[in-house]
């Protein structure tokens, strides 16, 4: 695991946009899973505007969601298609058939989580998944003490859970969903690069856990501990509680440029 300390939350979104177009011009109809909320906002951002700017092509790249409310009418602004399509997918000039994502409004919800671990896998496999992770070491919707072999399927949400996402709702936690389907964590270990951004104080000591701590179920996102190619990049505030910060800084200051993230 690599850990990469930057200033602020734009020079994170740049780091990562940088790497996810160095991947596009390697890959042009590379897979890119993305995740929502604030945080990936930087990310998005930056990276549409190297579209912009024709820094990179993403006419082939395809785009791949990381989960979903389940039972949010069909475009619902807040589901997280209605969300995807309108922070990704639009900015970066894609047409809506390079998406793909999990079906929250299906019947068969068992049925839809598997349907979808299937397209992903023959679509052949997510080449870069973007992750954010939760006060509480959520990574998707894998709740504390979800399997680390788990595999995409529906999930209870966390008071807690509902509690921070309520503002994406008008402050109205009885507004939001009580179940998803989220990917598992083996389906996330799955993808080939991982990039985890974390950024503000109040995630610092989930940061702290997933990096330095044991692997443990307890704290999903230390599942990244066992990937081959898993990358954090965190922020002053969010690596605030990290021990090894000054280790991490030095490592990455001594980096060979051409390795990349």
């Amino acid at each position: 695991m690599e850990v990469v300390i930057v200033p602020d939350a734009a020079a994170g979104g740049e780091v990562i946009a940088e790497t996810i177009a160095a991947l596009i011009r390697r890959k042009s109809d590379a897979l890119l899973g993305v995740a929502t909320g604030s945080t990936p906002l930087p990310v998005y951002q930056a990276l549409a505007a190297k579209v912009r700017g024709g820094a990179v092509d993403v006419s082939r790249t395809r785009i791949c969601q990381l989960d979903e409310y389940v039972g949010l009418p069909a475009g619902h602004p807040e589901s997280y298609r209605s969300v995807v399509l309108r922070e990704v997918v639009e900015p970066l000039g894609l047409s809506p058939e390079s998406f793909m994502g999990p079906d929250g409004s299906a019947e068969d919800v068992q049925g839809a989580c598997e349907a979808y671990d299937a397209a992903l896998a023959a679509a052949g496999g997510v080449d870069l998944q973007l992750l954010g992770i939760g006060t509480d070491g959520h990574i998707g919707f894998n709740e504390p003490c979800s399997s680390l072999a788990s595999r995409t399927r529906i999930k209870t949400l966390t008071e807690q859970t509902r509690v921070d996402n309520a503002r994406f709702f008008d402050g109205e936690i009885e507004q939001v969903p009580h179940h998803v389907i989220t990917q598992g964590i083996g389906t996330i270990l799955e993808a080939r690069h991982l990039v985890l951004l974390a950024t503000g104080e109040g995630k610092a000591e989930a940061v702290a856990q997933s990096v330095e701590g044991p692997v443990a179920s307890v704290v999903p996102a230390s599942a990244l501990q066992l990937h081959p190619h898993a990358t954090v990049v965190v922020d002053e505030a969010a690596a605030s509680k990290l021990k090894l910060a000054p280790y991490f800084r030095a490592t990455f200051a001594a980096k060979p440029h051409w390795q990349g993230l």
